[in-house]
């Protein structure tokens, strides 16, 4: 066991501590001015830390938080603060210094499996919005509201998170968040700051909106986005594959249209889908292809299954105050890009290996158990990118991923009401695409 000595021992977040190592966040603090002026027996470095340890457990308070950070310090003297000193070191570190520490981490993870990142040179990204509930606070209701409901307000405030993701690897390019107030679209708008040439960006529909296009386009990133079949969109020319020339706005794009059969062993559903996208040159960009493409674009909805589920198990946010809560999910954000940058490291040692087939809640549960023994915090003089936590997702990979489609089901066995779709065992599902592209469009 190395750990950093005296007060700081307590300040480590097991082996993901060598991505996110002491000097980074030292220099984030003092880049912050939230370097403590005397030695505290809770220094700052050591709260950044504790907020990180919190995402890893989420189901606990700060002070059992504590306790797992100091489960392996066995013979060590060290502090044992009470719920309050947790809290009020909390409040003197500000939120700052996680939204530093995010700025450095977020980005598309490096990796050399490239076919399963990028399509004919372009990284592949998607942008999508959800909803987190936060503690129903005084203090949190002055900024997060309660969203009405057919028998009025829910149980929690809530606010609004969109990510811009690379598909390919589920890391965080970059994320924001409001009260509900603030639409998806409005916050695309500000992740447009980390588009830039080189990424084809995928969307749904509600991302389709002329002035909302304009300026992604302006990013100088493609676009492959879906908009609704019954748009009334110009024809210029037409492309012998079905797609054809139009402009939504004054940016001029291509667009799609598709028939798409899913056949299940319920049966067959048919679909319409129209898409749009500023990649103009049909041969190089062949219809078919973009249409099989727009699949990735549910990568962004499993990251947010990993978020809110995997890691939060569906629970509200710990922070009672909104600068609480802009730390605690900067902390989330940065947790969830260490364990997607350490199952990145693993898979590409293995080349040729999807990183989709890493899975996330191996890594997780292996990550706390590195925090619980306080092992691999720091490295030795050879330097394995692997560890424990890459080690336990290469004895654990997933199978190929298999076609994923939009069902809905009941998510509760004992629920009184009828599914709104088939029930369908996810283990043993299986489904076939066919997509015919529509050539007699208007």
């Amino acid at each position: 066991m190395t750990v950093a000595a005296g007060v700081f021992a307590p300040g480590h977040l097991g082996e993901l501590t060598r991505l996110i190592p002491f000097e980074m966040v030292d220099d984030v603090l003092a880049a912050t001015g939230r370097v403590q002026q005397r030695v505290r027996l809770l220094p700052g470095r050591v709260v950044v830390y504790l907020l990180l340890a919190g995402v890893l457990f989420a189901e606990y308070g700060y002070l059992q938080v504590w306790q797992q950070l100091t489960a392996g310090l066995a013979g060590l003297s060290l502090a044992e603060p009470s719920s309050s000193a947790l809290r009020q070191a909390r409040q003197r570190l500000g939120s700052a210094p996680l939204r530093a520490l995010f700025d450095l981490l977020r980005g598309p993870a490096a990796t050399s499996a490239t076919p399963a990142v990028r399509w004919q040179g372009l990284l592949l990204t998607a942008v999508d919005g959800t909803t987190l509930s936060v503690a129903d606070a005084a203090a949190v209701g002055v900024r997060y509201r309660k969203q009405r409901g057919n028998h009025g307000g829910a149980g929690y405030p809530t606010l609004r998170l969109s990510a811009l993701l690379a598909c390919g690897t589920r890391s965080v390019i970059d994320a924001v968040f409001d009260p509900l107030g603030t639409s998806e679209l409005d916050q695309a708008r500000v992740l447009a700051r980390s588009l830039k040439a080189g990424m084809l960006l995928l969307a749904d529909r509600n991302y389709a909106a002329a002035d909302l296009v304009k300026t992604l386009a302006a990013t100088k990133a493609e676009l492959l986005i879906r908009c609704k079949s019954g748009r009334r969109l110009p024809v210029i020319t037409r492309h012998r594959d079905g797609s054809w020339l139009s402009t939504i706005g004054t940016v001029r794009v291509r667009v799609i249209d598709a028939r798409i059969a899913v056949k299940t062993s319920t049966g067959t559903s048919t679909g319409d889908y129209r898409l749009i996208t500023t990649l103009l040159d049909a041969r190089r960009h062949p219809a078919g292809e973009l249409i099989t493409l727009y699949h990735q674009r549910w990568e962004i909805e499993t990251a947010y299954l990993e978020l809110k589920s995997s890691i939060l198990g569906g629970r509200v946010l710990r922070a009672r105050t909104p600068d609480g809560i802009d730390q605690e999910i900067h902390a989330l954000l940065i947790v969830y890009q260490l364990l997607r940058t350490a199952m990145v490291d693993a898979t590409d040692t293995r080349p040729g290996l999807d990183p989709d087939r890493a899975s996330f809640t191996t890594a997780l549960i292996t990550a706390r158990n590195q925090v619980i023994q306080a092992a691999g915090i720091i490295t030795d003089t050879v330097v394995d990118l692997v560890g424990a936590i890459g080690q336990a997702v290469l004895d654990h990979l997933l199978p190929d991923r298999r076609i994923r489609v939009k069902a809905r089901m009941i998510k509760r066995s004992n629920s009184k009401y009828q599914a709104r779709g088939p029930n369908i065992d996810r283990r043993t599902y299986q489904a076939t695409i066919a997509i015919n592209i529509i050539t007699d469009g208007p």
